[in-house]
């Protein structure tokens, strides 16, 4: 048995409690607010995300950040992108050298142009795990079968966290690459972004199917440009990710993409998916970069995507500027 610290409570972070729990270990998660703290404690219940599934009795929840930190020597930070900067500077008061850092967002800091663990790194000198998967909250607090992958530098360590995660419902594998597992998680959220729009049009499966592997293109070609290694990208943080969210209606992103599809605005399908889209300010970050950062990139999905969301453009227009692009060869270079 072992403790784990998890900062964030929403559907993932609770997924992974869960997880965690059905191994046998000790779990305290930070949320915010006294209802769902007491909900958890009182009634095994996460009332907003999973009301009718029963938590396991080994996972307690806090509203206290320093119990959170002192619980464990292992702490996962479930929060989304946007919030990782606040978080960090709420915590690192009560770090220590010795807190192991697993950082599970999906997303680049707009303004920055950070990956997840780059903001963590600009707080602290603590070991820093990276979790990404295609894996929806959904299905693994149920014990679906899943796969993941830990990315760390520090083979040996992802060995200990791999062997404290692995169960017969949940397999990890470890990746050397962190930049391109990160980059993986966070550009395939543009492109369930761009597969959503096409769905909310009825485009059906045959422009799916095209989005996906050019997306695959797009996302492999921006992440090798920042450094990432290519055959990650074809792994479960790649490909993998990119075909769940893609396809799947648990992804927050898609269901976005669809209601944007559909005809409504910006603010009302925010407002009707709930729940943070780490795909709307990734999709800000990523245009930005390529447009600022003299990368010397083409990008048309994520290009088309941003126009949409930013510049008001109508989807069909974008989808027509798509199709009539230049001709081109579908094997090249990345560069």
């Amino acid at each position: 048995m072992a403790k784990f610290s998890i900062i964030g409570g929403g559907s993932w972070g609770t997924a992974i409690a869960q997880l965690l729990a059905r191994n046998n270990h000790q779990v305290l998660i930070y949320v915010r607010g006294q209802k769902v703290r007491e909900s958890i404690n009182q009634e095994n219940l996460n009332k907003r995300y999973f009301p009718e599934f029963k938590l396991d009795q080994k996972i307690k929840a806090t509203d206290d950040l320093e119990e959170t930190v002192n619980f464990s020597k292992v702490i996962i930070l479930s929060v989304p992108t946007p919030v990782t900067r606040e978080i960090m500077s709420l915590i690192k008061p009560y770090l220590t050298s010795s807190e192991i850092l697993i950082s599970t967002a999906k997303g680049i800091e707009e303004g920055s142009f950070l990956r997840n663990s780059e903001i963590i790194k600009e707080f602290c000198d603590n070991s820093i795990l990276v979790v990404s998967s295609p894996t929806h909250a959904e299905e693994v607090i149920r014990g679906l079968p899943s796969a993941a992958v830990i990315a760390s530098e520090n083979e040996k360590l992802a060995g200990k966290v791999q062997e404290q995660f692995m169960s017969p419902d949940f397999r990890f594998y470890i990746n050397t690459d962190i930049v391109g597992v990160e980059l993986g998680g966070a550009m395939k959220n543009i492109m369930a972004v761009a597969s959503g729009i096409s769905d909310g049009l009825d485009y059906g499966d045959n422009s799916r199917a095209a989005l996906i592997t050019r997306g695959l293109r797009e996302l492999t070609r921006f992440g090798v440009k920042l450094g990432g290694r290519p055959l990650t990208f074809s792994g479960l943080a790649g490909m993998g990710d990119l075909v769940v969210t893609c396809t799947s209606m648990h992804s927050r992103n898609r269901r976005f993409g669809i209601k944007i599809g559909e005809g409504e605005t910006f603010a009302d399908a925010l407002q009707m998916i709930g729940q943070v889209v780490e795909g709307v300010k990734t999709t800000k970050a990523v245009f930005q970069l390529i447009h600022q950062g003299n990368l010397n990139l083409e990008l048309p999905i994520t290009e088309q995507v941003y126009r949409v969301l930013f510049q008001d453009k109508e989807p069909l227009a974008a989808v027509n500027d798509l199709m009539l692009r230049d001709p081109k060869q579908e094997i090249v270079k990345l560069f």
